[in-house]
């Protein structure tokens, strides 16, 4: 096992070409992996079981970072649950790059979960999870580059890849009226919300894509929670959260030619699949023309969940091969 590149964020970052916008080559074509979970742990069950998931993913040596896609818990929407995954996180011996998911502040106010405050429970996220912009979590942390305003959104470079991760989240992305706390429509200061957050999504998308194009990146790869082709959603509620950053993948994925992945939750169970060449999902998005070089992957989630995804970065033109690794 070559643990030995695990001691410490510096020599991860070497062996694994990982660095900010300033440092680093992206274009060397490095085999390593990374492991991508999301939507757990859900329920008492499950969180007891999480330390154990956690040390058989760092028993990989291959793995060299993860990424977590939000959804830490249907539910419970209180600082010390935070704090408690937090501490979960920080048993990764890996960087772990986590990005937000409904169930931790967009769904908090519901009246099972008692009726939160949904914009203070997103402050209270960014500050439990993100404390120092530009660090991952993980017992090895390393810098990575925080968008300014949203330190969620982060992006860098590691072994010929451009990753960003995109603070987009299930819920029609926070505009499901606030029910809990006794609205029936998206209230003014939760719609503003969402647009500014949307707005930095697509500057993050543009960011990681010009920074791909720069690094002659062999792919980029965007993590997010959201699933915006999740089956039975073409409705207009749902074309309204997700229709611009929709668009502006599209685009820059069209415009980039090599090889995009997308990597999101939300829905809980495993796909594989090229979205952006359906017709049905270009028609209900506006999108013309096929953005045939990305590929999407739902992580496998919830309270049933018994498996991680690994990510091998290979040589060849494939560049990811994706696997499915069940639980012990």
């Amino acid at each position: 096992m070559n643990r030995v590149m695990r001691t410490a964020g510096a020599g991860l970052a070497l062996a694994m070409g990982i660095a900010g916008s300033a440092v680093g080559n992206a274009v060397a074509a490095t085999t390593y992996s990374f492991a991508v979970i999301g939507d757990t742990p859900y329920g008492s069950t499950q969180l007891s079981l999480f330390p154990k998931r956690i040390a058989q993913i760092n028993a990989d040596s291959d793995v060299r970072m993860v990424g977590h896609l939000g959804d830490i818990g249907a539910g419970v929407c209180s600082d010390s649950y935070y704090q408690k995954i937090k501490a979960n996180f920080n048993k990764f011996t890996d960087p772990l790059v986590y990005t937000p998911g409904d169930n931790e502040w967009a769904d908090c106010h519901r009246a099972s979960i008692g009726k939160a405050n949904t914009l203070e429970r997103l402050s209270a996220i960014r500050s439990v999870f993100f404390p120092t912009a530009g660090r991952t979590l993980g017992q090895n942390p390393i810098s990575v580059t925080a968008q300014s305003g949203y330190k969620e959104n982060v992006s860098f470079a590691a072994g010929g890849l451009t990753i960003s991760t995109l603070h987009i989240v299930g819920s029609e992305n926070d505009l499901r009226p606030w029910s809990g706390l006794g609205f029936t429509k998206a209230t003014v200061e939760q719609v503003a919300e969402e647009k500014a957050r949307v707005n930095a999504a697509v500057a993050q998308v543009k960011s990681a894509f010009a920074t791909a194009k720069a690094n002659n990146s062999r792919a980029v790869v965007l993590m997010t929670q959201a699933d915006m082709f999740a089956p039975g959603t073409q409705n207009t509620g749902y074309r309204n959260a997700f229709q611009t950053i929709v668009r502006a993948i599209a685009s820059e994925s069209k415009a980039f030619s090599k090889r995009v992945f997308l990597f999101n939750g939300d829905s809980h169970s495993y796909a594989k699949d090229k979205p952006l060449t359906n017709s049905k999902w270009l028609s209900f998005y506006g999108i013309s023309g096929a953005a045939s070089n990305l590929t999407r992957v739902t992580v496998e989630g919830e309270a049933s969940v018994n498996e991680y995804v690994r990510v091998n970065v290979v040589s060849t033109s494939e560049v990811l091969q994706v696997q499915r690794v069940l639980y012990k």
